[in-house]
Order: C-alpha cells, then structure tokens, then sequence
C-alpha cells in the first residue's frame, strides 16, 4: 500500500497544476491571437528576414515536427525544419576558412630562374634545367619545370 501524501507533496501537486493551466491558457491565447491575425493577412506571403527565420528555426526543432504541424500559422512544419537546417549547416561549414586546393603555387623568383635557363640554354631539357636548379639551391621536379615552360610556351629541346 502507497504511503499518503504529505502536505507539502500535496501543495507541491497543486501549484505544478496551476502553472501548467496557466502556461495553456497563453499558449491558447497566442494560437487564437496568431489565427485572427493570419485570417486579417488573408493569403499574402509573410517575408521574414534571416534572424527571424533562425529565431523560428530554432524554436521550431525543439518542439518537433507534430507539435508544429498543430501550431505553425506562418509557414509550414517542413519550411520551419529547413531552416534549423540550413542554421546548422551554415554553422559547420568553414569553406571560407579553408585553404586553395592544392599544391601552393611556386615562387616567382623560381619561375623566373626556370625561364631564363631555358632561353639562355635552349639545347638543355627538363632534367638539366632541374640539375641546374638543384645546383643553385632550389628544391623543383623536372615535371614543376615542364609545367611553367609549357604554361610560358617554350618548347621542350630536341632529343
């Protein structure tokens, strides 16, 4: 058998009750607040701007996509989610932080290094050009030097 309750219980259950019909009766008061303002507006499309459409977001995701579909006047459940969404998507993405792709473009000093070998030299190939390179301290593949001599449009030298 269940222990009685005590008073304290009992006056804890009934001021829970009473705030919870207190908090209904807004919500009741703002769904027909927010019907007799939609039926004013007629079939007009309501424009909302980002902070608005966040600000809804957000509190559209914690109440869940049945409580919206009983309660959302000003767009639909499936809008409302979308922009919870896009919010967090928009919060993860750090394309604008991030780096080009690839390798980092070489020095122009190196480039033209390349291209005055080649020109004063244009009996040496790739290999040589490199060789030489390396010599001088710089760091580059024959293949970095075909690149930058096809890019100026020299010609590689005959076999």
């Amino acid at each position: 058998m269940k222990a009685p309750l005590q008073p304290w219980q009992l006056l804890l259950l009934v001021l829970a009750g009473w705030l919870n019909r207190s908090q209904q009766n807004v919500i009741e008061y703002l769904l027909a607040e927010n019907r007799i303002l939609r039926n004013k507006l007629g079939k007009k499309r309501i424009l909302l701007n980002d902070n608005q459409q966040r600000r809804l977001g957000v509190k559209g995701k914690v109440l869940g996509r049945k409580m919206l579909q009983e309660i959302a006047s000003i767009a639909t459940p499936e809008t409302i989610l979308r922009w919870h969404r896009e919010l967090v998507a928009r919060h993860w993405d750090f394309s604008m932080r991030r780096e080009h792709a690839g390798r980092p473009p070489l020095p122009h000093e190196t480039v033209d290094l390349v291209l005055k070998l080649a020109k004063e030299n244009p009996r040496w190939g790739y290999t040589r050009i490199q060789g030489a390179l390396q010599n001088l301290g710089k760091v580059i593949s024959d293949t970095a030097v075909a690149n930058i001599l096809k890019e100026h449009g020299i010609d590689p030298a005959p076999d």
